[in-house]
């Protein structure tokens, strides 16, 4: 009795373990799905970072122009993947450390900003984009890699910029109208937001 007591908690926790291990997709599909944050002109040569077999953090592929894609991360639902210029790579590089540290996005915030006013971490000089591109989880197979209804938004990053520097508002007044979000700050961007097309909603 004590023995199948025994097999039967031993189940119960390797089920458990199983439940909680993500799927990694083969690095093929990370980087198929990675590159569809890029322009389609920019995708073949940007560099990929994703997940080994043993989800670490890794480069999937070395590219050969000025774009970094992140895959998505397969401990979360749905598909949220990006693609940014490589200028923006210690900033976010930073960002990632800080995360897996356990600190809060306030903390994080806070901490890049001292670190980019002591000139340890380097903001890019001139406005560097990313591309950030979504999908729920319903809409995107993780074994073929195909996505419906994505939606790709715009970021652009312009250290210190405010609503005076750029003319910008501070919030969008028109569906996909660009506006600047933590003015004055070292992650000062401007915002696109495209409108979300109704066939996202079926």
């Amino acid at each position: 009795m004590k023995t199948i007591i025994t097999f039967i908690a031993l189940h119960g926790i390797l089920a458990t373990t199983l439940a909680q291990t993500p799927i990694i997709p083969s690095p093929d599909m990370q980087i198929k799905t990675a590159v569809l944050a890029a322009p389609a002109d920019k995708r073949d040569g940007a560099t990929v970072y994703g997940y080994s077999a043993k989800n670490e953090f890794v480069v999937l592929r070395k590219g050969t122009n000025e774009l970094v894609c992140l895959a998505d991360d397969p401990s979360q639902k749905g598909l949220s993947v990006s693609c940014y210029h490589r200028d923006l790579d210690p900033f976010m590089e930073r960002g990632r450390i800080l995360k897996k540290e356990g600190k809060k996005p306030a903390e994080i915030l806070a901490m890049r900003e001292q670190e980019v006013k002591d000139k340890k971490l380097m903001m890019p000089t001139h406005p560097s984009t990313l591309f950030s591109y979504t999908a729920k989880d319903e809409n995107y197979d993780v074994v073929t890699g195909d996505v419906k209804d994505g939606y790709l938004r715009y970021v652009v990053y312009i250290p210190y910029a405010t609503a005076e520097s750029t003319g910008l508002p501070i919030k969008p007044e028109a569906p996909g109208m660009p506006w600047i979000m933590d003015p004055g700050t070292h992650r000062a961007h401007i915002m696109i937001n495209p409108p979300v097309s109704t066939t996202a909603h079926h």
